[in-house]
């Protein structure tokens, strides 16, 4: 079946919210200001930051949220969305997850069900319906048990904002651009394959076919030594062929949507172990190319069918890889964690049909993983990083 090529020039914009250098933005209600982010006060068992109105400047289509902080024993987050028009909202608020670092306490989850004239929540995604949508709004709550001696800490909150329509609807997919520097640069990403767990642990999932993004996150965090010690997935029983992967798959792991790939729950994750992380749409492989210039792998999210991107060769209908670099020609080299074992994860895939499946599968979606220490590429004049 051959696929159309999805044109590249599509209205995408990010904007993150970092405290405490941020708090000053929107409101604050029963939380303080610390050097590590937003806390709750010493008396009060929930607290809320609500970030201003964020204009984007053309009409949305999708919003997907994510965030980094830190959630003692018992305590969680509570994240919501809102659409935003002009001076007013456009749709009411949208609960997208209920997270918590551990899973002892409070089953981490997505909220399915909801839906209304205006919008619904798609797991991670807000989705717009009836709504005239031009900016998004975030909410959220930091949530402990009472009496408890510690609590949750907000250390950021951003937004992914996707238009309805590409602006330049003949454009080509971007085949021969990017930067020069990422030709031929393959970064050592180590190879981890997820269908060594086949069968392993249900209650997260299962391993397998369904841990691709856990075991994406643990692959680029090893790259950046940010890897969990063993003592934090001591527990895993029997260790199996690599427990690491067990610990992400368990504290990835979205209860409402029932697996292990919530994006924000994957990018959450990885930012308890040092690293600054989000997730966002590139609009082709030539803005993926400036990530890997700079050093910095990605994680995507693509969907195919068999034999539609020469070498992988099975269905998918959303799966991650680790994109590690470019050949020389410009062709993607990636850590595919389908993989029957660790040395066959790692391969080659020629350009046009992978750009395709990644724009068509999930709008060129990305998570960014990287140490606060490593510089992000400079953005592009419609900002998505």
């Amino acid at each position: 079946m051959t696929i159309a090529a999805p044109p590249t020039r599509r209205d995408i914009a990010y904007r993150g919210f970092h405290h405490p250098a941020d708090s000053t933005a929107g409101t604050i209600d029963g939380l303080r200001v610390t050097d590590r982010g937003l806390a709750l006060g010493d008396a009060g068992w929930r607290g809320r930051w609500t970030s201003p109105p964020v204009p984007v400047g053309f009409g949305v289509a999708e919003v997907v949220p994510s965030w980094t902080a830190d959630t003692p024993d018992g305590c969680w987050i509570e994240v919501e969305l809102r659409g935003w028009h002009g001076d007013a909202p456009s749709t009411g608020w949208y609960l997208l997850a209920r997270w918590a670092a551990d899973d002892r306490a409070l089953r981490r989850t997505s909220v399915p069900g909801q839906r209304d004239g205006d919008a619904r929540v798609d797991t991670d995604t807000l989705i717009v319906a009836g709504a005239t949508v031009t900016g998004w709004q975030a909410r959220v709550t930091l949530c402990r048990p009472p009496g408890s001696p510690t609590g949750p800490v907000l250390r950021s909150v951003g937004a992914v904002a996707t238009g309805h329509t590409p602006a330049d609807p003949t454009d080509d997919p971007g085949y021969g651009a990017g930067p020069a520097a990422a030709r031929g640069r393959v970064l050592d990403v180590p190879r981890y394959s997820q269908r060594l767990h086949a069968g392993e642990h249900p209650q997260w999932g299962g391993g397998g076919d369904s841990w691709c993004s856990p075991t994406c996150t643990s692959m680029v965090l090893a790259y950046w030594g940010a890897e969990p010690a063993p003592e934090r997935y001591a527990w895993v029983e029997p260790p199996g062929p690599r427990p690491v992967v067990v610990h992400a798959a368990r504290h990835c792991y979205d209860h409402g949507y029932a697996g292990a790939g919530n994006w924000p729950f994957n990018t959450a994750y990885a930012a308890l172990h040092g690293v600054e992380a989000f997730v966002t749409r590139l609009r082709s492989l030539a803005e993926a190319e400036a990530f890997l210039a700079a050093g910095i792998p990605l994680i995507v999210s693509a969907a195919f069918r068999a034999g539609e991107v020469p070498g992988l060769a099975y269905d998918t209908k959303g799966h991650l890889m680790v994109l590690v670099g470019f050949t020389a020609d410009g062709d993607p080299v990636l850590n595919d964690p389908y993989a029957p074992d660790d040395d066959a994860v790692r391969r080659t895939v020629p350009r046009q049909p992978f750009e395709v499946a990644w724009q068509r599968g999930s709008g060129g979606v990305a998570y960014v993983l990287r140490p606060a220490s490593v510089p992000l590429p400079p953005p592009p004049a419609q900002p998505n990083w």
